[in-house]
């Protein structure tokens, strides 16, 4: 009798594993909404966009962009909690979606436990960018010059939270320096203020700043990435002074948490062959580090972020008002 039982519970659990696989073989039949919590414009958008457009010709279903914003992105992200955990809708966002409850009053999910990470996409390595006039021309320079100048240099952050606001906070910490952080309603904005000289500094997204530091209007001194990046070579990294300091915004998709892992697999490998070198080409170009990745890779990655923003942002005592 216990033995038919064993069968009966192991042929219904390789009929459920045969479904399942079957499943995520026919996904997906119908269209597939990517939720992007933020106006349409800009890297996250752009970037959010060009992998929809790729799963939608390599999957042979529309994958279709819905800009939802609000909230500092709570809005669009709650949607995707609240839908069924079905493939059908997902969210293509920043990595100010992880730190976001962490600096807010309420939100209404939980990131951990309402969201299943898919694929991390890209990084974004910051630039460390200070106004022209100034006696800095690296890292050294910055720390000693701010030293010297105890509680007078000013760093802009263009939204509170950001991972430019995280990164500000943190070479503040490590270089001991003893700076004020302004916020800012936006990037334009403080770019505007760097150039004119109202602040001196200004951590955020290589993009951001290139033009600015090619024309001679500010000066970037360093970037956040491990090595040096492609569209600024002759600038070296933070970690060349400060060893060990890496920092990037990133970009990747996520589903409801109860996405079955076959089909979480598939949209994962799907992703991973949308990335391809034209892609990869059109980003780099842009400042961004394109990634891919398995799952597992995304899980780790975004745990070990999360782990270190919130020690920044407690210690930091960050907090939206």
């Amino acid at each position: 009798m216990k033995r038919i039982s064993f069968l009966r519970v192991a042929l219904a659990s390789l009929a459920l594993t045969a479904f399942s696989s079957c499943f995520a073989q026919s996904y997906p039949t119908r269209t597939v909404r990517v939720i992007i919590p933020f106006p349409p414009g800009g890297t996250l958008d752009t970037l959010g966009r060009t992998v929809a457009q790729k799963l939608s010709e390599q999957m042979g279903q529309p994958f279709v962009v819905e800009n939802k914003p609000g909230g500092n992105g709570s809005i669009g992200a709650d949607a995707v909690a609240k839908a069924p955990a079905d493939g059908y809708t997902l969210l293509f966002n920043a990595s100010t979606f992880t730190t976001a409850p962490m600096t807010m009053k309420q939100v209404p999910y939980s990131v951990v436990k309402d969201f299943a990470p898919v694929a991390l996409v890209a990084k974004a390595p910051l630039s460390v960018a200070i106004h022209k006039n100034l006696p800095i021309t690296d890292v050294k320079s910055l720390i000693s010059y701010a030293k010297a100048n105890p509680g007078k240099m000013t760093f802009a952050v263009g939204s509170i939270g950001s991972a430019g606001h995280l990164s500000t906070e943190l070479l503040k910490r490590v270089g001991g320096m003893d700076y004020t952080v302004v916020p800012y309603k936006g990037t334009a904005p403080a770019f505007q203020d760097l150039v004119g000289g109202q602040i001196d500094g200004f951590i955020d997204p290589i993009l951001g700043s290139l033009q600015y530091h090619k024309s001679g209007m500010l000066r970037v001194i360093a970037v956040t990435s491990a090595t040096r990046t492609p569209n600024l070579p002759d600038v070296p990294t933070v970690s060349e002074t400060i060893p060990g300091y890496e920092f990037y915004s990133w970009y990747g998709l996520w589903a409801p948490a109860k996405l079955p892992a076959d089909i979480k697999t598939r949209l994962n490998e799907e992703v991973n062959k949308a990335l391809s070198p034209e892609v990869r080409e059109k980003f780099t170009q842009q400042g961004l580090l394109i990634n891919g990745g398995s799952v597992e890779d995304f899980v780790k990655f975004q745990t070990n972020d999360m782990n270190r923003a919130q020690k920044i942002i407690t210690e930091g005592n960050i907090r939206v008002e």
